[in-house]
C-alpha cells in the first residue's frame, strides 16, 4: 500500500472530491447490508405463517429506496473519484512531457523514444488505475467486508461469524505474498512493453530505410522476438494474477462450509432461528466482492507502485542545463568570443574540442570547414548551450551564454541543423513554427529569402500542403529550404546553418547566401559546409581538424597558405570542373 503514500501530495490537492466520494461509498456499502437482513425477517414470518401484505410490501419499499439511493450515490463517487484519478494521469503527464522538455541530449542519448512514451502512456494508465480503481476497491472491500461482519455479529450470532472468518489470515497472508510477487514480475513486463514500444517507433521512422535495404524480414523477426518477450514476460504477471482468484475462492468455500454445518447445528439446538440462517449466508455472499476485491487490490496496488517508481525514477533525472538563479532576461547581442580549452563529449575520452578560440564581430560571417568528426557540431552545439561542462567560456556580447536565460538565448539564435525535421502540419506552420503569429505574407517573405517560395506555390495547396508523416514526400533541399525559411522568419541576432545547404544546387546555393548578406546586415550567421562554396564569401573561415583549429583566415589569406583549406578548395573545384564536362 506505500503507492498510496507516495501519492499523498495529490490526494491532499483533490481532499474534498476524495473525502466526499469515501463519504458516498461508505453509504453505499452500509445500505448494501440491508436486503440479507430483510429477507431473514420476510424468511421468519413464512416459517411462523404470520407474512402478511402490508409487511411485505413495507419492506420491499424500503428496498427500492435504498436502491435508488445507492444508484444515485454510486453515479456521484464514480465521477468524484475516477474524475480525479483521470486528472491524476493529465498532471503526471504535464510533469513528464516538462521535464522531457528540460533535459538535454546527453539524456536522450541514454534513454530511448520507445521506452520514453512507455511512462507516459502504459505507466501512467497503471497509476491511474490506483488513483481510481484502487482507492475504490481498498474502501469499497474495507466498508462492505466491515459493515457486512459487523451485521453478521451483532444482528445475528457472533460465534458463527467468529467461526466464519477462521479462514481469513491465511487468505490476508496469500494474498500479501501473490503482491510481492506481481511487484516484481509487473516491473519486467513494462521493461519489456518498453522495448517492444522502442522498436515499433524506430521500424515506422526507419520504414524506407528498411525496404531500401531489403530488411523486412530480419526486422519482422526481431519485432516478434520482441513480442515474444512482452508476451513471455506479461505471462508470468497472469501466472501469479490467476492465483488470487481461486485462492480467495477455496476460502470463501470453506466460510460457506463452516457457515452451513455450524449454523444449522445452531438451529437444531434452538440458538438462531432459519430466517437468521438465511441472512447469514446471504451476508456471506456479500463477503464475497471484499475478499475478491481484497486480491483484485493488490494486483492494482502492485502495478501501480512499478509504474509510478519508473515516472519517479525518471523525473528524478536530474536537469543538466538550467538557468542561475541571477540569469540576465534579455536577449544577448554584440560580438561573439568563442574560448574553449578542452570539451569532452559525455562518456567520450577524446576531447571533442581542444583550444579552439576565435571571435566574431557583430555582423560578420564565420564559416567553419573541416572533415567529419573535425569539431564543427561539436561548436555549435555549445553555442546553443546543449552543455555546460567545458573548460573555457563563451561570450556573446561580452557576457557569458550561460548567465543569460536559456530561452532568452535561444530567442536570439536561429539554428538550422543538419538533420532536417518537419512536423506534420502544414508547410506554412512548419515556417512559423517559431513565429505562431505570423502572417502568411511574412511567411512568404521568408520562403522567397529560402528561395524555396516557388516550388511551394507548384505544390496542389501551396502553403496549406501537409508535410510529414500525412502529406507530400519533399525533396532533401525542399526540407532545407524550408527549414532555412523557418530560422529566417525569426530574424536572429545569431544564424547558424548546420551544413545546411549540402542538397541544393550551386546556383541555389549562391542564391540563398547572397540572400542572407543582403538582408542580414548587422546580425551575425555561422555557417557549417563540407562545401567551400558555402564559406568561401565569410569574412573569416575555421578549418577545423581532430577538435582543434587547424588554420584561420579570410578565403584570400587561406589560398595564400596553401594548407588544409587550398588542398580542400583545389579538390573541390576539380570534382566541380569533372562534373561538368570540363577537362582536367
Amino acid at each position: 500500500m506505500k503507492v498510496f503514500w507516495e501519492l499523498g501530495w495529490f490526494f491532499k490537492e483533490r481532499k474534498k472530491q476524495y473525502t466526499l466520494g469515501i463519504l458516498l461509498l461508505l453509504m453505499v456499502a452500509f445500505l448494501g447490508v440491508l436486503p440479507p437482513r430483510i429477507i431473514g425477517f420476510v424468511v421468519d414470518r413464512i416459517s411462523e405463517g404470520s407474512l402478511t401484505p402490508e409487511y411485505l410490501a413495507t419492506w420491499l419499499a424500503i428496498l427500492a429506496g435504498a436502491a435508488l439511493v445507492m444508484y444515485v450515490l454510486r453515479y456521484i463517487w464514480r465521477l468524484l473519484i475516477f474524475g480525479s484519478s483521470i486528472i491524476l494521469a493529465r498532471n503526471l503527464r504535464a510533469q513528464l512531457f516538462q521535464h522531457f522538455t528540460q533535459m538535454s541530449p546527453a539524456f536522450y542519448q541514454k534513454r530511448r523514444v520507445g521506452d520514453l512514451m512507455a511512462h507516459a502512456t502504459n505507466d501512467l494508465q497503471a497509476v491511474q488505475q490506483t488513483a481510481g480503481a484502487g482507492v475504490l476497491t481498498l474502501v469499497d472491500s474495507i466498508a462492505t467486508g466491515g459493515f457486512v461482519i459487523a451485521a453478521m455479529a451483532l444482528t445475528i450470532d457472533w460465534k458463527l461469524t467468529l467461526i466464519v472468518l477462521l479462514p481469513m489470515p491465511l487468505m490476508a497472508y496469500m494474498t500479501n505474498y501473490y503482491g510481492k510477487l506481481m511487484h516484481e514480475r509487473f516491473h519486467g513486463a513494462q521493461q519489456a512493453f518498453s522495448g517492444l514500444n522502442d522498436k515499433t517507433q524506430e521500424s515506422i521512422s526507419g520504414m524506407k530505410v528498411i525496404k531500401t535495404f531489403g530488411q523486412e524480414q530480419q526486422d519482422i523477426d526481431d519485432f516478434k522476438s520482441l513480442s515474444e518477450r512482452v508476451v513471455e514476460e506479461n505471462i508470468r504477471v497472469a501466472r501469479v494474477d490467476s492465483l488470487f482468484d481461486p485462492t480467495i475462492s477455496a476460502i470463501i468455500g470453506i466460510c460457506y462450509f463452516l457457515a452451513i454445518g455450524f449454523g444449522c447445528y445452531f438451529v437444531v439446538n434452538g440458538e438462531m432461528t432459519i430466517g437468521d440462517l438465511v441472512a447469514f449466508t446471504a451476508y456471506l455472499g456479500l463477503l464475497v466482492w471484499p475478499m475478491l476485491a481484497f486480491g483484485w487490490l493488490f494486483n492494482i496496488v502492485e502495478r501501480g507502485r512499478a509504474s509510478y517508481d519508473r515516472i519517479q525514477a525518471l523525473l528524478a533525472e536530474p536537469v543538466d542545463i538550467d538557468d542561475r538563479e541571477d540569469a540576465i532576461d534579455e536577449e544577448p547581442s554584440g560580438d561573439l568570443v568563442f574560448s574553449i580549452e578542452q570539451f569532452n563529449f559525455t562518456g567520450d575520452e577524446r576531447a571533442a574540442l581542444k583550444d579552439v578560440h576565435f571571435t566574431v564581430k557583430q555582423g560578420e560571417t564565420l564559416g567553419i570547414a573541416g572533415k567529419t568528426g573535425s569539431g564543427k557540431s561539436a561548436i555549435l552545439r555549445l553555442l546553443l548551450r546543449e552543455f555546460d561542462d567545458y573548460k573555457g567560456s563563451i561570450l556573446f556580447g561580452g557576457i557569458a551564454i550561460d548567465s543569460y536565460k536559456m530561452q532568452r538565448l535561444r530567442q536570439a539564435i536561429g539554428y538550422v541543423p543538419q538533420d532536417h525535421f518537419l512536423f506534420s502540419t502544414s508547410i506554412a506552420g512548419n515556417i512559423a513554427f517559431a513565429q505562431p503569429n505570423a502572417g502568411l505574407r511574412e511567411i512568404q517573405e521568408a520562403a522567397s529569402l529560402a528561395h524555396i517560395h516557388e516550388d511551394i506555390e507548384n505544390f496542389t495547396e501551396g502553403y496549406e500542403t501537409m508535410v510529414g508523416e500525412r502529406g507530400v514526400s519533399l525533396s532533401g533541399g525542399q526540407k532545407q529550404r524550408i527549414s532555412i525559411a523557418r530560422a529566417l522568419l525569426k530574424e536572429p541576432e545569431l544564424l547558424i546553418l548546420d551544413d545546411s545547404l549540402s542538397a541544393v544546387d550551386a546556383k541555389t546555393e549562391e542564391a540563398i547566401l547572397q540572400s542572407l548578406k543582403t538582408t542580414r546586415s548587422g546580425k551575425t550567421t555561422i555557417i557549417t559546409s563540407h562545401r567551400l562554396s558555402a564559406i568561401q564569401h565569410a569574412h573569416q573561415i575555421l578549418v577545423m581538424d581532430k577538435g582543434t583549429i587547424a588554420e584561420i583566415g579570410s578565403h584570400e589569406e587561406l589560398m595564400k597558405k596553401k594548407g588544409h583549406y587550398y588542398e580542400m578548395y583545389e579538390l573541390q573545384r576539380l570534382e566541380a570542373l569533372v562534373e561538368q564536362g570540363g577537362e582536367l
